[in-house]
């Protein structure tokens, strides 16, 4: 028996699990892990694993994966709601960045075509790279964050025309050396392209709706595989990009009703192979040219960081963001991306550029992604250069009749006064973000960039004749800080307050708050509500059982204030409060009907 395969699969996957954990707990992210891995127990260091390049282009399938949940993802609806920063922005982004990069390489001696491959490929960021250094800064939602999704969102969108693009501009494409072969390759792709798009149109819903009724998890899996596989291999026999056909067919079924289920079966396949892939990449990557040409290789990564940073900036103001997101967004993308990897590798197999260039480059884009993680760290910790916005003065309100004064305009702020403002009832607005402001503005409504915890703004805003004040900041601290001021020093005004948790109102209810909302409890019980009714109990038991809850839980906020720090007082009251509200439950399920809370069974 050939244990040979075997072996490899091992060698992987310890690689994997030994390098991937350690690299995501420095915070240097998944990505890196795996090329680190490759690298490790590749030829260049200890060459546990042979014929890297074979493991390459097996490993390619996870692109192939990664650009079908691309395309699943593309939902028409999303994407319009996205389109100006999406393709706007983008744009702008990509083009700074690729045509700065290629114009270097210009200069440096390659021909136009080449020089234009080098610029796309280098110009293009790390989607899974960036997206992850978000979300472990807690910034996806952030607005730098959104842009910097939509930018990476143009970005594989513009990979796929290129990846198509580059067959046909490599050698023996020449119109002059061959006119009809090369409108025969044209024609060829045309048409597959055409198949590709009516076969999904019409043949794709019928075949998982027949997967579907099989009621076999693993037979549907077959077909999803069998459909990404199946279009991959069309576009690749036509002379395309076989990661052209898996996106076209991810957009063909992005409306689907099966979508969410082709996606979750499709994942662990796209997440391994797609370890696989960079793991090949760091073990094709020539490392023994960083210890040849070490202040070659290294000026090369400080140039393509700092042309992209630079690239990044200029585009960023262009588009009217301020310095401070035009900077973090110069950070997080200064780095070449896995797509750079694929590009590369097309254009040297189409014999555009050369081997030893295409490693040198490969390297420098793994270098870049090495670098990133730890510049942004070093940057956004340093005393030296915190992201901070400029200074502003505060507004001063010109508003001196309102009739409510709103702190805090994020959401619960706004629903707040979108419904006074359609019952025309004046109101004033403080908030201190001024991103916020700026933002909120945009659509006509009146908000002050101010500090509620000042009392010379408070005045201003009008607190002394305001007949209420709705607190709807989240912060509980600056929440803490307004209310004790307001109280102290325009007790004639009445508080409505939110509250993030039961720990907040409590806090706010000891200073004598009248009237807490906490922001999920009112959401939470009307789901519950709504839970009740489709398990078959009465509309009129449902609403009755969650109004009993609500008392009993506001009733149980105000008995544990007094022992909210002991932790074994409070444990033990809620253990008795639960007790008592199932004893509440069981009298009304009495002297009621019988049968009225028994769940009635619905058919499916």
């Amino acid at each position: 028996m050939d244990t040979g395969l075997i072996y490899s699969a091992l060698v992987f996957l310890v690689a994997a699990v030994a390098v991937v954990p350690l690299c995501k707990w420095l915070g240097l992210g998944e990505v890196l892990g795996y090329l680190l891995a490759g690298v490790v127990i590749g030829p260049t260091t200890l060459g546990l694993v042979s014929e890297p390049e074979q493991v390459l282009r097996f490993a390619q399938i996870g692109i192939i994966f990664l650009l079908f949940v691309i395309g699943l993802e593309l939902k028409p609806s999303r994407l319009k709601l996205m389109r100006r920063a999406v393709f706007v922005f983008g744009s702008l982004q990509l083009a700074t960045a690729s045509l700065a990069i290629a114009l270097v390489a210009w200069l440096l001696g390659l021909p136009p075509a080449a020089a234009l491959i080098v610029g796309f490929s280098l110009g293009l960021s790390s989607t899974p790279l960036v997206l992850q250094l978000l979300v472990e800064r807690k910034e996806l939602q952030s607005r730098h964050g959104r842009y910097a999704f939509s930018i990476l969102l143009f970005q594989d969108l513009a990979a796929i025309p290129v990846l198509a693009l580059i067959p046909f501009l490599g050698v023996g494409t020449s119109l002059e050396d061959d006119p009809m072969g090369l409108y025969d390759d044209i024609a060829l792709g045309i048409g597959a392209f055409l198949v590709l798009i009516l076969g999904g149109r019409y043949l794709m819903r019928p075949l998982f709706r027949l997967a579907a009724n099989a009621h076999s998890r693993e037979v549907f899996m077959g077909a999803a595989l069998m459909v990404v596989l199946g279009a991959a291999l069309l576009m690749e026999e036509a002379g395309l990009s076989m990661a052209l056909g898996a996106f076209i067919a991810g957009v063909l079924l992005a409306d689907s009703e099966y979508r969410p289920a082709i996606e979750a079966d499709i994942q662990p396949f796209k997440g391994m192979l797609l370890g696989l892939f960079f793991m090949a990449v760091g073990m094709t990557t020539q490392i023994g040219l960083l210890l040849d040409s070490p202040v070659m290789i290294l000026s090369l990564v400080l140039g393509l960081m700092t042309l992209k940073f630079v690239a990044m900036l200029l585009a960023s103001r262009l588009y009217g963001l301020p310095w401070l997101k035009s900077t973090r967004l110069g950070l997080l993308m200064a780095h070449g991306g896995e797509f750079g990897f694929v590009l590369l590798s097309s254009a040297l197999a189409a014999e555009l550029l050369d081997a030893s260039l295409v490693n040198t480059l490969i390297l420098v884009v793994s270098l870049s992604m090495a670098l990133t993680p730890l510049l942004n760290a070093l940057v956004l910790s340093s005393s030296l250069f915190r992201l901070r916005p400029p200074a502003r003065d505060f507004d001063q309100p010109t508003d001196d009749t309102p009739e409510v004064l709103i702190i805090g305009f994020s959401r619960f702020g706004q629903v707040v006064g979108r419904v006074l403002q359609n019952l025309k009832i004046p109101y004033t607005v403080l908030d201190s973000n001024p991103e916020q402001v700026d933002f909120v503005r945009r659509y006509g409504n009146q908000v002050y960039f101010g500090d509620a915890t000042r009392l010379d703004l408070l005045e201003a805003a009008g607190a002394g004749r305001a007949r209420l004040l709705v607190l709807a900041v989240s912060d509980v601290e600056m929440s803490v800080r307004v209310a004790k001021l307001v109280k102290q020093h325009f007790p004639q005004v009445k508080i409505l307050a939110r509250a993030r948790d039961r720990y907040h109102a409590q806090i706010l209810m000891r200073l004598g708050i009248p009237v807490v909302i906490r922001e999920l409890l009112l959401s939470s019980l009307e789901m519950s509500r709504q839970v009740l009714s489709e398990l078959g109990v009465s509309e009129h038991q449902a609403q009755h059982t969650i109004e009993t809850f609500r008392r009993h839980d506001e009733h149980m906020l105000t008995r544990q204030m007094e022992i909210s720090q002991d932790e074994q007082q409070l444990i033990q009251s809620v253990q008795e409060a639960n007790r008592e509200l199932q004893e509440i439950f069981e009298e009304d399920e009495q002297s009621l009907t019988p049968g009225t809370l028994k769940v009635s069974p619905r058919s499916s």
